[in-house]
């Protein structure tokens, strides 16, 4: 896998600005797939919103200033794009962002791409309940194993903040869990 300033260097590079963006694409793309797909929860909408991530990266490129990690600042603009997503649908569908998510959930059961069993099912249901924040932190964290520092880049919130809404999403997702 090349390393970040690699990538950065061959797509600033006007002869290999193609075949480093290519690459960032191939580097990122499964990554990025199961952070979106966590948020929006179906495959098609992911594949959606994985193509306008990458649209608005290659947009955004030249801008881009190192102050950050590249992988955050990809995931910073895939989260986004995602919330993005959904309140969009949410205004087209008249209906809230949580009724959106809820209809994603029960999609998920004749999603051929869902894997899933019943448990897995009612974990989703159960994150689907969270505030979008708390959703977010668990999904980074308990998902994506991602780490706090991380995850603060990305959100561009406290470590302090985020452990303490990853406390209080596992404590409302094990409430759930025991009551259903």
């Amino acid at each position: 896998m090349p390393k970040d300033q690699e990538l950065l260097d061959l797509i600033l590079n006007e002869k290999t600005k193609d075949q480093g963006f290519s690459l960032l694409v191939a580097t990122y793309k499964e990554r990025l797939y199961w952070h979106i797909r966590n948020i929006v929860k179906s495959h098609d909408d992911t594949d959606d919103v994985l193509q306008n991530t990458f649209i608005k990266v290659f947009r955004s490129l030249s801008g881009f200033k190192g102050e950050s990690k590249l992988y955050s600042w990809l995931y910073r603009i895939a989260t986004n794009e995602a919330i993005t997503f959904i309140n969009r649908k949410s205004k087209l569908m008249q209906i809230s962002n949580e009724e959106v998510t809820e209809l994603a959930i029960k999609n998920l059961e004749s999603d051929v791409y869902f894997e899933g069993n019943e448990i897995q099912l009612k974990l989703q249901k159960a994150i689907t309940l969270l505030p979008q924040k708390q959703q977010l932190v668990f999904n980074m964290k308990y998902f994506q194993e991602m780490k706090y520092k991380d995850m603060s880049d990305i959100l561009d919130t406290s470590e302090g903040a985020l452990k303490a809404s990853y406390h209080l999403a596992v404590k409302k997702i094990e409430d759930y869990l025991k009551g259903n």
